[in-house]
């Protein structure tokens, strides 16, 4: 008893779910709230932070390093004390008296010291650089397009919830139709003109359609849900679209996929950043000129500062032999750079045959429109015979079923190819945006 009564109330949540408030909503509002609250931009939004991070790191190939320490120290070793009296500049001639110098008292040292590091020429560094702006760029051409998909998805998610609705109102016309056919069909088996069978069909028919209708809520309320994960946004009720589904108008189609696509520039910048990156694995064979300098504060107390001074210099340093470890990063590098040129030639070819198809796509969904709107005049205009005659006595109760369950097929059919041409026409619009 507690599992048929689980089962009932289970059957009973779409229809409890329906009746939440309506959340009226136009495509607009949805489509401005994915913009600035979908999860997934704002993911996109830190790749490129991180990329922008990773391309002022490379500031450092022209920046200078600038280090500040304080150090203290105590020592009876002979050579580091006479040194801590010179840097100190306390050196008096007791102190090279040679006992004094091989046996030190224990002498107390306390060093500021400001180190800085300038780089002059550090080619690969350069080239590090250029990779870095590269791949930031493509970054953000990958957020762009990341935007154009997620423009498509919402206004398919739309469509969807647009199309969950006109299936609940064909579906409500039709139940109503189904149970005034019952209710005709009672009164001729009252009167002796039906047989119990065929008012059992009439029945059957009825539950069939309150059993789609009982599909088509719960496809509203999936809908509803899934457009509001896009929008990121909590909803304490059901959203129904402001305007409903209608055929989208045309537009103008171009033959070839655009160069100036983001999703095509990004993979053009990303092919740049690993061509930037053999040229700085090559020029690491190149030497590297970097200045330097300190300035030096000593005294035997704490934070004192009664000698000073300083050093600077340049240092042209050449890494000759790596074991062969830059030998195969540079190898490895240019056949990175050489697969991502393929990849990129692939993924024109790609998108290329990808426009086709969605060009044909949409021509199929053009002729298939036009297919089910006759169909869809048809099959009303049969059922509106069938159902005068079947009111006259004059029609079997199988055929006016059978014209009543094809006029709504045929007004479903009818919505979903609408549905397939909206969807069409934009993900050609996606696939041309420029």
């Amino acid at each position: 008893m507690k599992n048929t009564k689980f089962f009932i109330i289970l059957g009973l949540l779409p229809t409890l779910f329906f009746a939440q408030e309506t959340i009226p909503i136009s495509k607009a509002e949805v489509l401005e709230k994915v913009s600035t609250q979908n999860n997934q931009l704002k993911i996109g939004e830190q790749q490129v932070l991180a990329a922008k991070g990773d391309y002022n790191q490379t500031n450092a190939v022209f920046l200078p390093n600038i280090t500040a320490s304080h150090t203290g120290m105590a020592t009876t070793n002979p050579l580091m004390a006479f040194g801590f009296k010179l840097n100190q500049e306390i050196v008096a001639q007791a102190d090279f008296d040679p006992n004094k110098l091989n046996n030190p008292s224990q002498i107390n040292m306390f060093a500021t010291k400001i180190e800085v590091q300038q780089p002059l020429i550090n080619v690969d560094g350069i080239f590090q650089r250029k990779a870095a702006k590269a791949k930031w760029n493509a970054t953000q051409l990958q957020l762009e397009r990341t935007g154009d998909y997620m423009v498509l998805e919402t206004e398919k998610a739309f469509m969807q919830l647009q199309l969950a609705y006109k299936s609940v109102t064909v579906l409500e016309t039709a139940l109503k139709a189904a149970k005034e056919n019952l209710r005709l069909a009672n009164n001729s088996f009252k009167q002796g003109y039906l047989q119990q069978s065929d008012v059992l069909a009439v029945k059957v028919r009825v539950t069939e359609v309150e059993n789609q209708l009982q599909y088509a809520k719960s496809n509203v309320i999936n809908a509803s849900e899934y457009l509001a994960v896009l929008m990121n946004e909590d909803v304490s009720g059901v959203l129904k679209p402001t305007d409903s589904l209608m055929v989208a108008s045309e537009l103008i189609v171009t033959e070839k996929v655009s160069a100036s696509r983001a999703d095509i520039q990004a993979m053009e910048f990303a092919t740049e950043a690993y061509k930037q990156n053999y040229k700085a694995d090559k020029m690491t064979f190149l030497p590297r000129l970097n200045a330097f300098g300190s300035y030096e504060l000593y005294d035997d107390q704490i934070f004192q500062a009664d000698a000073n001074g300083y050093l600077f210099g340049a240092a042209l340093t050449w890494n000759l032999f790596e074991g062969s470890k830059r030998f195969g990063k540079t190898q490895k590098s240019i056949a990175e750079f050489n697969k991502a040129t393929i990849a990129l030639d692939q993924y024109k070819s790609e998108s290329q045959l990808e426009l086709n198809k969605a060009k044909r796509m949409f021509q199929d969904a053009q002729n298939n429109l036009k297919l089910t709107e006759l169909a869809l005049e048809q099959s009303k205009e049969a059922l509106r015979i069938r159902t005068n005659r079947f009111t006259e006595g004059l029609e079997k109760t199988t055929d006016l079923l059978m014209a009543e369950t094809q006029f709504s097929q045929k007004q479903l059919e009818y919505f979903n190819t609408v549905f397939q041409h909206n969807y069409a026409l934009a993900y050609l619009q996606f696939l041309t945006k420029n």
